[in-house]
């Protein structure tokens, strides 16, 4: 693993306020080593646990304790369903997750949902729901149950708000149900392929089965807890395991209607970062409004002698992304003025 880093060597005269951990794509099966559905890039479901657990070390040896971390979803494969391990594998990876000194944020992926219904995740420990914080007299800022998402405030001024990016999905919802049925029109509507998981042929190879989308009900709760954090001068971290934003991620990866989270994004000012998952390659781009997107590269897929995690550590003026083994150094400084903002995606 890589030295220790200091970050605030690089900040001598800037504040350091909080840090954070973002971990993805753990993907953890008690199995030999495989491909992608490609054959084209090795993945490492045994090793993705000892990945992991330094990770876990790391953050609880550092001399600034991370507030948390950030699991951005697909924390087992989707294999262990067909080896009916589902639920053991779970509770391996949870078990060492309780060595981690901080709590951590669980995002939900397209693996979550290849394992487990979306019930059974509302009632598991992957449902982190309950470290969210409630905005005194703003109701309209409270997520509805009918999808998982929430915000907290890990330090005050800065808010954190996880999505659920299978809101619209066909993945984890009883196919009898009026959702899977909406779901599957959206998909189909856009692609006609037999196979929903190939994007061949698509103008927009978003489409297909392993990603979703965020509900309209879902957008406009963002809204509200944006609106709110532009009033109240707040930073804001969004986290998804889908990314967003088509010059940080594979085209394909992107989430179903990323244009209309985009919208809403850009139509406020207190976004510093997006964080996702997904790509397994990872991705980094500042959009033209500002907003840093950062789709960290993915656990499965690092080879034994690496590593990919990091530790995001916040300044008055910027946050500075710590990466290990693969994942890379990122700065992200705040915005010094609004400016006009406009949708033309």
């Amino acid at each position: 693993m890589d030295d220790k880093p200091n970050p605030e060597a690089l900040n001598e005269n800037s504040e350091h306020l909080f840090s954070f951990g973002v971990i993805a794509d753990i993907q953890y099966a008690d199995l030999e080593d495989g491909f992608n559905f490609q054959g084209t890039r090795r993945r490492y479901y045994r090793h993705s646990l000892l990945h992991l657990q330094g990770a876990i070390e790391d953050w609880n040896n550092e001399s600034s304790t991370p507030c948390c971390v950030l699991q951005l979803g697909d924390i087992i494969d989707g294999y262990n369903a067909q080896y009916n391990a589902s639920e053991k594998s779970l509770e391996v990876v949870m078990d060492t997750f309780k060595k981690l000194k901080v709590p951590v944020h669980h995002t939900w992926g397209n693996h979550e949902f290849y394992n487990f219904r979306r019930k059974y995740l509302t009632h598991s420990k992957l449902n982190t729901k309950f470290l969210e914080d409630q905005i005194e007299h703003h109701p309209e800022t409270m997520p509805s149950e009918d999808y998982y998402a929430y915000h907290f405030v890990p330090f005050p001024k800065f808010r954190f708000i996880l999505l659920d990016a299978y809101d619209l999905s066909v993945l984890g919802v009883d196919q009898s149900s009026p959702k899977y049925e909406q779901c599957m029109k959206i998909l189909k509507e856009h692609n006609p392929n037999t196979e929903l998981n190939s994007p061949q042929g698509l103008s927009e190879p978003q489409f297909v089965q392993f990603n979703g989308g965020f509900s309209q009900e879902q957008l406009n709760w963002l809204n509200e807890v944006l609106t709110f954090s532009d009033t109240n001068q707040e930073k804001v971290v969004i986290v998804s395991h889908l990314p967003i934003y088509p010059d940080a991620s594979d085209s394909v990866c992107l989430a179903w209607n990323y244009r209309d989270a985009l919208a809403v994004i850009w139509s406020h000012k207190c976004v510093v970062c997006f964080f996702a998952g997904h790509t397994h390659d990872g991705g980094y781009s500042e959009d033209p409004f500002g907003v840093y997107h950062v789709n960290l590269e993915g656990v499965i897929e690092t080879a034994p002698d690496s590593q990919a995690f990091g530790t995001v550590h916040v300044y008055p003026d910027k946050m500075l992304l710590k990466g290990r083994g693969r994942v890379p150094d990122r700065i992200m400084n705040y915005k010094k003025e609004a400016g006009k903002r406009a949708f033309h995606c």
